[in-house]
C-alpha cells in the first residue's frame, strides 16, 4: 500500500533581524505535526526558510553598513542554527535569494503576464506603504494614523507598478473557502477571511519601482517583484515548480499543502495567494491554519519594552525539549494568549522535573535496585487498579484500558484527535494528567519500595505495568520532546530500530520484553 503524504510549511522569516520566540513558536508547532505524521508512517515534506528581499532588508543592511546579501547570509545562518538548537527536523530550508527560487518566480510572473494579455497590467500606485511589514496600506487600516503592526506612520509613495487583477478571482476564491475546498482553520479565521470580501478588496501591486533589492520582473527589468508576491511562491519553488515537474505534481497537486502561520499575514495567504495560483493555472492551497498572537506578561513583544524573548536563551537554560514543551503548553495553539516567562521555572519543575522525569527515575531505580535491572515478567491475567481510583490500567485482549488507541476514552485515541486538530496544549495536558500524574500517584500509594519484600508477584506486576506505561509515554511525547523520548527508550533498553514507526504493534500492550536489561541513565530534567 502506498504511503500517505503530508506537506507542511511555515511562513518564511524576514532576515532583517535574528530569530525571536514568535518564529520558534510557529516552527516548533510545524515540527510536532511533521514528526507525528512521520511516526504514523507518512511520507513528509516539511518546509521552512528565510524571506530575504525587499526594502526592509535593504534598509537594515544599509544601517549596519553591509550589503543586503551579506545580511541575508549572516541572518539566514542564525535561523538555521536556532532551528538546529530547537531540534527542528525540516525537509528543506529555502532562501529566496536561491537561484532556484528566482527562476521559479520569473516563470510564475511570466505566466501571469502572458505577453501583456494576462492578469497583470501596468498602472500607478499612489498611497501608503509600511516598510516594516512590506505592505501597501489604506487609511482605514491605520490606527491613529499608524500601521497597526508597527505603530509607525507609513510612507506616502507614488510610483509606477504592475497590478494583479484580484477582483476577477474574488468570487472563485470566496466560493472555494465557503465550500472548504480551501480549508481555513480555526473556524473564526475562516469567518475573518470571508469578512474581508465584504469589506471590499481591490487589485494590488505585484511590483516595486524604487526598490532594487528583489527579483526583477521577467517582462520589465526596471521593476522588482513585490516581496510578498515572490515570497509566497517559495511554497511551490521549493518542491520543483519550474525545474522538477514530477516533484511539484507529487507534493502540490496530488498531496496539497498545509500552510501554518500567524494571523497578521492572513490576507496574503488566504486571499491573495489562492487568487495568484488560480490565475497561473495552478491548484490553490488545500489547507491553511492561522494561529493567534501572544503577549509577554500581558504586553506586546517589542525591543523598546525589552521583553523580546530569545529562543537561544531558553534553550541554554532549559534545553531544546523543555523549551518546546514550555512554549506549546502555554495556551491553545489557534488562539491569542499570554506567555508568562517568569512561570517557566515553576512549570518546568512541576511538569518535567517532578512529573515526567521523576516518574521515569523512580520506576527505573526500583527495577535496578530490586530486580537486577531487568524488566519483570508480565501478567495479563488480571488488572491493576490504583486504590485512589485515579488510574485504572486494565489489560484485555492486548489493549490497555487507560491508553487504548481504539476507544474514545483512551489516551492514544484522544492524543491523535488533539494533535490532528492542532490542540497541542490539550494533547500535552492529556499526557500529563492521564498518564504521568496518575502513575506517580500509583507509586505513592502502593509504596513498592516496601511491598517488594512481602508480595513480589504483585510488585512485579506493578513494575511491569509502570515500565510499559513509560514505554507508551515515550511514544506519546516523541513529537513534542524527541530527545527525551530517545533517552527514555535508551534507558528502557529498546533498540533504535524499534523507535521509528508508531503502529498497532508498537501501541499494543506488552511491547516491552520481560528480561530486558534496564540501562539507568542521566536525570531527564534536573530541578531548576
Amino acid at each position: 500500500m502506498a504511503k500517505k503524504r503530508f506537506y507542511i510549511t511555515t511562513p518564511i522569516y524576514y532576515v532583517n533581524d535574528k530569530p525571536h520566540i514568535g518564529h520558534a513558536y510557529t516552527t516548533i508547532a510545524a515540527d510536532v505535526l511533521a514528526r507525528w505524521h512521520r511516526l504514523e508512517g507518512d511520507e513528509v515534506f516539511f518546509l521552512t526558510g528565510t524571506d530575504e528581499h525587499g526594502a526592509k532588508v535593504a534598509q537594515s543592511a544599509e544601517e549596519l553598513k553591509k550589503t543586503p546579501q551579506q545580511l541575508c547570509d549572516e541572518n539566514s545562518k542564525k535561523f538555521k542554527q536556532a532551528f538546529k538548537n530547537l531540534n527542528i527536523d525540516y525537509s528543506y530550508f529555502i532562501r529566496t535569494t536561491d537561484q532556484r527560487h528566482k527562476e521559479a518566480v520569473a516563470k510564475f510572473m511570466q505566466k501571469l503576464w502572458k505577453n501583456g494579455e494576462g492578469d497583470i497590467y501596468e498602472g500607478t500606485y499612489e498611497g501608503l506603504y509600511c516598510t516594516g511589514c512590506e505592505n501597501f496600506l489604506t487609511e482605514k487600516e491605520l490606527i491613529d494614523g499608524k500601521c497597526p503592526n508597527h505603530l509607525k506612520a507609513p510612507e506616502k509613495i507614488k510610483e509606477k507598478n504592475y497590478f494583479f487583477k484580484l477582483e476577477k478571482y474574488l468570487p472563485q476564491v470566496r466560493e472555494l473557502i465557503e465550500k472548504d475546498e480551501i480549508k481555513i482553520r480555526p473556524e473564526d479565521k475562516k469567518k475573518e477571511t470571508l469578512g474581508l470580501f465584504k469589506q471590499g478588496l481591490e487589485d494590488f501591486s505585484v511590483s516595486r519601482e524604487r526598490v532594487k533589492w528583489g527579483i526583477p520582473l521577467p517582462f520589465d527589468q526596471s521593476q522588482v517583484t513585490y516581496v510578498w508576491v515572490e515570497a509566497l511562491q517559495n511554497y511551490i519553488s521549493a518542491i520543483g515548480y519550474g525545474d522538477n515537474q514530477k516533484e511539484f505534481e507529487k507534493w502540490w497537486v496530488e498531496t496539497g499543502p498545509l500552510h501554518l502561520m500567524a494571523k497578521d499575514i492572513l490576507k496574503f495567504h488566504c486571499v491573495y495567494w489562492p487568487a495568484l495560483l488560480l490565475a497561473a493555472g495552478e491548484k490553490p492551497p488545500k489547507e491553511i491554519f492561522v494561529h493567534g498572537f501572544f503577549t509577554i506578561n500581558g504586553q506586546k513583544m517589542s525591543k523598546s519594552l525589552g521583553n523580546v524573548i530569545d529562543p537561544e536563551e531558553l534553550v541554554k537554560k532549559y534545553g531544546a525539549d523543555a523549551t518546546r514543551y514550555l512554549l506549546l503548553a502555554q495556551f491553545p495553539f489557534g488562539q491569542d494568549g499570554d506567555i508568562k516567562a517568569e512561570k517557566f521555572d515553576e512549570q518546568f519543575n512541576a511538569d518535567l522535573a517532578n512529573g515526567l522525569g521523576n516518574l521515569v527515575s523512580r520506576v527505573l531505580n526500583l527495577v535496578v535496585k530490586y530486580n537486577e535491572s531487568k524488566v519483570p515478567e508480565r501478567d495479563d491475567s488480571t488488572f491493576f487498579v490504583d486504590k485512589t481510583g485515579m488510574m485504572t490500567i486494565s489489560v484485555k485482549n492486548g489493549i490497555v484500558g487507560g491508553l487504548s488507541g481504539t476507544t474514545a476514552g483512551g489516551v492514544w485515541y484522544m492524543l491523535d484527535k488533539l494533535i490532528n486538530r492542532f490542540d497541542f496544549s490539550a494533547a500535552i495536558d492529556i499526557i500529563m494528567q492521564r498518564v504521568i500524574k496518575p502513575c506517580n500517584q500509583v507509586i505513592d500509594n502502593s509504596k513498592p519500595w516496601e511491598t517488594w519484600k512481602t508480595d513480589k508477584a504483585s510488585w512485579e506486576k506493578l513494575m511491569y505495568t509502570l515500565l510499559e506505561v513509560i514505554r507508551h509515554m515515550g511514544w506519546m511525547i516523541r513529537p513534542f520532546m524527541p530527545n527525551t523520548s530517545d533517552e527514555i527508550f535508551k534507558q528502557l533498553g529498546i533498540p533504535k530500530e524499534g523507535q521509528k514507526i508508531l503502529n498497532a504493534e508498537t501501541m499494543k500492550w506488552g511491547g516491552l520484553p520481560p528480561g530486558t536489561k534496564i540501562k539507568k541513565g542521566k536525570i531527564l530534567f534536573p530541578r531548576m
